[in-house]
């Protein structure tokens, strides 16, 4: 854990927090503080604080004094809609996807995924609310994205999509769908959206739909990725600014 992250919930009426568990446990094993040490820690959906000061240790319970606040990490600038992955790789992911940085997560269904997929535990907000928290305390983040399962693609892609993102925020990845834009030099206004589809890539209807909903597709190179690895390299070449250029100026 790289932040200790907490609950509002969590924070008496005196202002120490109490954590228990997992939590308590890696501070008093594994980072062998004592009380007066300070540790990272953070407001699940609020503040950060650098320099909370431990005021007391124990495996089963630490307490705290948060400190000094300092704002959350800022979003990354781009957002995911992403077709259902096998729930082996969904669970994989959640962590990644919190650390990331992006603030909503859209799940849908494609053609090529299975119908089965959508029975998965690792849909349930008790079970992958956990998993993005991990993510959080490897990042050293606070902000948990929001999660929305839109399982009808096309009335979510014509419909809703065009009032969240705007024209030139679109990004379409798809195996060989096209060569990656160069750096950008500009950006449009507002937050921006990359649709990755299943490991065999969308189909062609689906591509249509896409693009006549002004997405512009954009390519990894001729290698099919794994879902969980498009992802995180997608994501990193967002933030270098090595695809959506063109997108951005359009």
């Amino acid at each position: 854990m790289n932040r200790i992250l907490f609950e509002p919930s969590e924070r008496g009426a005196d202002g120490a927090v109490r954590l228990r568990g997992d939590r308590a446990r890696h501070v008093a094993l594994v980072l062998k503080a004592a009380p007066g040490d300070t540790v990272r820690a953070g407001r699940i959906g609020g503040p950060r604080h650098d320099e909370a000061r431990l005021l007391a240790v124990a495996p089963d319970e630490c307490v705290l004094d948060p400190g000094p606040a300092r704002p959350p990490m800022p979003r990354a600038g781009w957002d995911l809609l992403l077709a259902l992955p096998r729930p082996k790789c969904l669970r994989r992911l959640w962590p990644q996807l919190a650390a990331l940085g992006p603030e909503r997560i859209f799940l849908t269904a494609a053609e090529k995924v299975e119908k089965a997929y959508w029975g998965s535990t690792f849909l349930e907000p008790a079970v992958y609310r956990p998993l993005l928290l991990d993510g959080l305390a490897q990042a050293g983040d606070t902000i948990l994205p929001q999660v929305e399962i839109r399982r009808r693609l096309k009335p979510f892609v014509q419909d809703a999509l065009p009032a969240l993102y705007p024209p030139g925020r679109r990004l379409l990845a798809h195996p060989g769908g096209g060569a990656a834009a160069p750096a950008a030099r500009g950006a449009a206004a507002g937050r921006g959206l990359v649709a990755i589809g299943p490991e065999g890539g969308w189909s062609d209807y689906e591509l249509r739909l896409f693009e006549d909903a002004g997405f512009r597709r954009v390519s990894f190179g001729e290698r099919v990725l794994r879902t969980d690895t498009a992802v995180v390299w997608a994501f990193a070449a967002l933030a270098g600014g090595a695809l959506g250029a063109r997108d951005a100026d359009a």
